[in-house]
This record gives structure tokens, sequence and C-alpha cells, in this order.
């Protein structure tokens, strides 16, 4: 049996638009990377990174907590974490994590768990940085492509995306609320009307439709959220610009990356991507903001490494 393992799992995108809690979309923008190895006793975290080191308070140290009680394994594991994910930005940072630990402990310990269950005890360590568990983003580094979450029970759709679906994502220089997700979770409107209601759900099935045939114009012409975007867009600065610029410059649809302050905009391969890019910087640029942008496509999800 070894005595470590290393995956690698990709950023990803949540959301989509109207698919608020529901889609997930692995790009392989962003990896972070895990090394599990056997120890004689306890769960210690070693990062370089300024993150958590108690694993409680940490993903992909509350996955390993979780998956040990549950497989009743006594002997100890060091969790090794490089983070290549910007945390807090709406790329599934936490959810990587989470994704690549639930994915090298498997491995270690050749469980050999169906991707259900490793989506489930990946979500598990969400609870550590989102305090809540939601399975998009997890779905999403854990299996790849594009997934669909269907939740009580847990059930997670894979598709697999178009070859020719590109996105651009600009990363903004902002300083991120500690407890992100939580903050912009809490000015989520509670009621809604039901035309919005309505408006979300046909383009969330266009969506659908879209991956299914594997057309990107489909795709990006529904990415439109009536009600949660609108409600977020105000913690992002110069969102309503950047989202202008891009369409104006090509892009097919825009929208807010997971909880923010990423924005991400939806195209292909055959468009020009980095006048898209170039275009969202300059959006950010109107409200005093740098940004980072990439140009990127849809990722395999967490494998091993060497």
């Amino acid at each position: 049996m070894a005595s470590k393992v290393t995956v690698k799992a990709p950023s990803s995108t949540a959301n989509l638009g109207p698919g608020f809690d529901v889609f997930g979309l692995a790009l392989d923008a962003f990896y972070d990377t895990i090394t599990l190895t056997r120890t004689k006793n306890g769960v210690k975290i070693i990062s370089d990174d300024n993150i958590p080191t108690d694993p409680e308070k940490n993903t992909a140290g509350l996955v390993v907590k979780n998956m040990k009680k549950k497989f009743k394994i006594k002997e100890g594991l060091e969790i090794k974490i490089k983070k290549g994910i910007p945390a807090g930005f709406g790329m599934g940072s936490s959810a990587a994590s989470a994704a690549a630990a639930a994915v090298a402990f498997d491995k270690l310990f050749g469980l050999k768990l169906s991707g259900n269950s490793l989506v489930e005890f990946a979500g598990s360590g969400e609870k550590a940085s989102a305090g809540t568990v939601h399975y998009d983003n997890v779905a999403a580094s854990v299996l790849g492509g594009f997934v669909i979450v269907k939740t009580n029970p847990l059930d997670v759709i894979r598709i697999n995306p178009p070859t020719n679906l590109r996105m651009c994502v600009a990363v903004p220089s902002i300083d991120v609320p500690k407890k992100k997700t939580k903050v912009s979770r809490g000015v989520i409107p509670k009621k809604i009307k039901l035309t919005d209601s309505i408006l979300n759900l046909s383009n969330a099935s266009a969506i659908v439709a879209g991956f299914m045939k594997k057309d990107p114009e489909m795709i990006g012409n529904s990415i439109k959220d009536v009600i949660v975007e609108p409600a977020r867009q105000h913690m992002i600065p110069g969102f309503a610009k950047v989202k202008e610029n891009a369409i104006k410059a090509g892009a097919l649809g825009v929208t807010i990356s997971g909880a923010g302050p990423s924005v991400i905009a939806f195209s292909k391969s055959s468009s020009d991507l980095k006048k898209i890019s170039l275009a969202m910087s300059k959006g950010f640029e109107s409200a005093n903001t740098k940004c980072q942008t990439i140009i990127c496509k849809p990722s395999k999800g967490a494998a091993t490494s060497r």
C-alpha cells in the first residue's frame, strides 16, 4: 500500500447565472494540490499559504477527519496543501482543496468510492469555509466537466462540455470580507417573484440543453440571472461596465463567478478571447480597480499527480 498520494483538483465556477447552488463547471484556470501522507497518529496540516492549519477550520482537514471517522481509520495523516486557486474570489478555492482531499483519501486507502460519495465527503468540508454544506463547486472539482447537483438524496449528473467552449475570467484586486460566501449569501432575497423564478428556470433549462447539444451559443445566451446577480452586483465595483464591455467585445453571456467577486464571460474558441479579456479589464478600470484575466476551458476532475 502507498504511504502517500498527491492529487490535483481544478478551480470551478458555480451557479452559471440562473443555476444557483445547482450548476458547477470545472475550469483549468487554477489548481490546488494536496499530498496525504500516512503518519502514526492525528491529523496535521502543512502549508506555506495563509490558510487555517486547524483541521476543524480547514476544508481539506475537515474532509480527512470525517473520512477517518466514517471508515474507522486509526492511523494519522499529514495533509500538505499547495494553494493555486485564489481564496475568496468565486473560483471554488475551498472546494478544490476539499475535492483533492476526498480523492486522495480514497486512493490512499483503496476505498473505490463512487463519484456521489466522494462529492458528499468533499461537500462536508465546505462547512469549514462557507458555514454550510453545498455541493456545486466540489462536484465540479471532483468529477470535472459540467455538473447538475440534485439534493435530498444527493445525486450529481455530469455532462461533458462542448470542446470549443471557452471562458474569460476577470479576478479583481479587491479585499474580500472574511467568510465572504456567508456574507454574499446574506444579500440574496428571501422571497422572489414568480415571473423571475420562471425566467431563471427557463434559462437554466436552456443551459442544460446547450451542454447536451454541445452548443456554446445556447449556453452563453442563456447565462441570464434575474434573482441572485442583481442582489450581489453592488459588491463588485464596476460590474455593470465589465459585463457590458464583455458583451460588446463578443462574449455570449456574462455573470458573477460563484459568490464573486470574479466575473466570468462565456464564449467559444473561435472568438477573440483576448479582446473580451481586455474589455473586462477596462470595465474594472472604470471603477479604479485592477484585475487579473484568465482565458480558460472546462477541466477534468481531481486526479492523482506525480
